[in-house]
């Protein structure tokens, strides 16, 4: 491993091509045999991260060029997931920043763009998707260096090396005119213009936890950067711990990285990104250091969570029936395991103890903290996500987001009416050539609660809307995010087609006939904006009579599928998400007393 090195990280927006352009850049380093099958986004290893084409959880690898190793940290867009893009920036020396073509800098592209600025990093910009119809390269670096200056990039940074690329035919270019062949050019400007790692052989070792991992064979693996010092297979060494403590131990094996594989080391040193087994209570941010000299590095710092929800053990009516894991015990093991690795999110007990309070960076976040505790096999309950108020300079404060919509031109007039009684203030808005309109606001974060559905509902699907956390401001007061009631079954049974039909017009259902209810359970959207008791379970009374309409073909309307995401966003104050491996079930907090119909 006495390669020459560059650490780099691939940042961008969501859904811009970051791990397309990675998997380019892995097929073309010859790191996969001839004829061996390679899945897209091969990055992408997670089950979630597959489902929804989004990248969740930052992942290393590395290829040779030139005889130089590139280690290359693949991030997330979503600014949900934000803590993992904090604590690698740590580790690399320089970035490619990605950029849509035709959508050019998004809310995501200023966050992550802002965080690698702040560690004076000097990105590499690469224009991707130039293969698409109707794209604009030209416009998308030109609001690429608009914001750069906004940002405060200095006069090194503003000075930009600049690419043309298409990930998904696996080429990149200096100049739009010039031949598209392959990855060679971005190859070299890693080269040319992401500077070799600083660090000094000779100084006592010092390697940072930014990544943590677990194996059945080697336990706890931490992976991260050697910043000064060398580290050898075997050798003694101690970590100082985020209280100062120093705890010793021995390193039982190094790993370094070599396409999607670890590959065995002997020794590696300052500037290398390794992983090493041996300590099982090492955590993120931590120092792995010389015993006889410790020093540590500073710990990592990423943004505070903005959102909370609690967490508790589920007590509705069907509690225990799906679930494995069902006890308060098992929830909060769970979570403090999730701690470990999870550097955005915070857990403190509730105010009884089988509730917990879980605060994260965003809807995001935290959905995917409880789909992957439910396909793990856990069942318990959450509430509605609350955002944390802070007190700036004796102020009550909130957190407000930074809004794009991109909406067919029909729509841009009811989307700005619906986000102004969300007291959103519009900062921008262009037409574009196509009649869609993109639209640009500041809103408070609990204005962007439950607007999801709105919006979908609004564009006719054909919306697209990107947010990120802009700032905390001063509260801007009380806001109404829903305005019809809900139904909600009075009786425990089987829903059935016959009070299912004869309720069709109270509303629209979430649930089908057949399916298992129980008394308090929410089973649709009232169309008026008080709640109502229905009894869903109703039979049909038979009678010897033969009705004129018998043989007509009577059907139901297609009921809201309320999956996790959706669930989070559309529930009230007083209701709650029963989430379970099987179902996902809306409740009432508190039965309250209302008219049955």
């Amino acid at each position: 491993m006495s390669l020459p090195i560059r650490n780099v990280a691939i940042i961008a927006h969501v859904d811009h091509g970051k791990t397309t352009l990675v998997d380019a850049l892995l097929k073309q380093s010859g790191i996969f045999r001839e004829g061996e099958e390679v899945p897209d986004c091969v990055m992408d290893s997670n089950d979630l991260e597959r489902e929804r084409g989004i990248t969740i959880l930052s992942k290393n690898t590395a290829v040779r060029y030139k005889d130089t190793l590139i280690n290359i940290v693949d991030t997330p867009g979503h600014a949900d997931f934000g803590g993992e893009v904090e604590r690698v920036l740590g580790m690399v020396d320089g970035c490619i920043l990605i950029v849509d073509a035709n959508e050019g800098p998004m809310p995501q592209t200023r966050f992550v763009l802002k965080k690698a600025l702040e560690k004076g990093l000097r990105p590499i910009v690469v224009v991707n998707k130039i293969d698409r119809p109707n794209c604009t390269p030209d416009g998308a670096v030109d609001k690429v260096f608009d914001l750069f200056v906004e940002l405060g990039a200095d006069d090194d940074q503003c000075d930009f090396t600049t690419l043309y690329a298409s990930g998904l035919q696996g080429f990149a270019k200096e100049t739009l005119e010039g031949e598209g062949k392959d990855m060679q050019p971005l190859f070299e400007a890693i080269l040319h213009h992401v500077p070799p790692p600083a660090g000094d052989i000779d100084r006592p070792l010092q390697l940072q936890v930014t990544t943590l991992d677990y194996s059945d064979y080697l336990g706890r693996i931490v992976i991260g950067k050697i910043h000064n010092g060398k580290i050898k297979s075997g050798q003694q060494a101690a970590i100082v711990t985020e209280e100062g403590k120093i705890v010793k131990s021995k390193i039982s094996k190094l790993m370094g990285f070599e396409g999607l594989a670890r590959v065995e080391l002997e020794e590696a040193s300052a500037g290398n990104i390794v992983a090493v087994a041996g300590f099982s209570d090492a955590n993120i941010g931590e120092t792995i250091t010389c015993p006889d000299e410790p020093e540590a590095l500073p710990l990592i710092k990423v943004d505070e969570p903005t959102l909370q929800m609690t967490f508790s053990v589920n007590d509705s009516p069907f509690a225990g029936q799906e679930g494995t894991y069902v006890t308060s015990r098992q929830i909060r093991d769970r979570l403090t395991k999730e701690l470990e690795t999870n550097v955005a999110l915070r857990v403190a007990e509730g105010e009884t103890a089988d509730k917990f309070l879980v605060s994260g960076r965003g809807e995001l976040h935290l959905g995917i903290l409880i789909e992957t505790m439910r396909r793990e096999g856990y069942e318990f309950q959450v509430s509605q996500p609350q955002v944390i108020y802070r007190e700036i300079n004796g102020q009550p404060c909130e957190p407000y987001e930074y809004l794009v919509l991109d909406v067919p031109e029909s729509a841009q007039g009811a989307c700005i009416e619906r986000l102004g009684q969300r007291k959103a203030e519009m900062k921008d808005m262009q037409t574009g050539t196509n009649n869609r309109t993109q639209l640009e606001f500041a809103i408070p974060a609990r204005g962007l609660i439950g607007f999801r559905g709105d919006f979908i509902r609004i564009t006719r699907g054909e919306g697209i809307m990107n947010h990120s956390f802009l700032e905390y401001r001063p509260l801007c007061g009380e806001l109404e995010t829903r305005y019809n009631g809900v139904m909600i079954s009075f009786e425990e049974g089987v829903a059935t087609f016959y009070a299912l039909k004869n309720a069709e017009d109270r509303g629209s259902f979430f649930i089908a006939p057949g399916t298992k209810v129980y008394k308090g359970m929410i089973v649709g959207e009232s169309n008026r904006p008080q709640d109502v008791e229905l009894n869903v379970c109703k039979t049909k009374q038979l009678t010897n009579h033969r009705s004129a309409t018998g043989d007509e073909l009577v059907q139901l309307q297609t009921p809201v599928e309320m999956n996790l995401e959706r669930a989070l966003e559309y529930i009230g104050s007083d209701e709650l998400v029963e989430v379970t491996p099987e179902s996902i079930r809306l409740r009432k907090l508190k039965t309250k007393k209302l008219a049955k119909r």
